[in-house]
Order: structure tokens, then sequence, then C-alpha cells
């Protein structure tokens, strides 16, 4: 199933159970989030929404992202619509 979300793009895989991440912003990338990985990620950035500075994440542990404040409450609707997904 395809996810076209506001930060995220990319395809959940149901026989594994796995979502396929292919583009943050407008960055293209190849990355799999398990269900465990996406709930620590999620519940991080919802402690963390209201921090006016926004959050820094990478891709590949090397190439930083900003994401204001507005992109983290984007970004956070989007995990919460993968989410939705796992089974």
């Amino acid at each position: 199933m395809l996810l076209s979300g506001n930060i995220i793009s990319g395809e959940f895989d149901e026989l594994v159970n796995e979502f396929s991440i292919q583009k943050v912003k407008h960055f293209t990338t190849e990355s799999s989030i398990r269900e465990n990985q996406l709930k620590s990620l999620y519940d991080y950035l919802k402690k963390h929404q209201d921090d006016t500075d926004g959050q820094i994440i990478t891709l590949y542990d090397q190439m930083p992202i900003r994401l204001s404040q507005e992109e983290v409450n984007l970004f956070i609707n989007d995990l919460e619509k993968i989410q939705s997904m796992y089974h």
C-alpha cells in the first residue's frame, strides 16, 4: 500500500509488516521501519512536538534534515497513518 504523506512517502509491505520509507521531505531514501521503531519515533516526536526549534532527523546516520515545529506535526500525522497499517 502506497502512502504519500506530507513529510514521508513510501510503501507498506503487508507480507513482512514493514513500511519502506522512500522519501523524507524532498530527499530520496530507502529505509525500512518496523512497528516498534515507528512507535519509538512517534513517542519521541509527540513528547517534543511543542519544541519551538523543531527537530533534526538524519538519513543514513549522516545527512541531517531540519524539521520545523509545523513539519514535526505533519510528520506525526504521517506516522499515525502508517501506524494504522501495521497488523
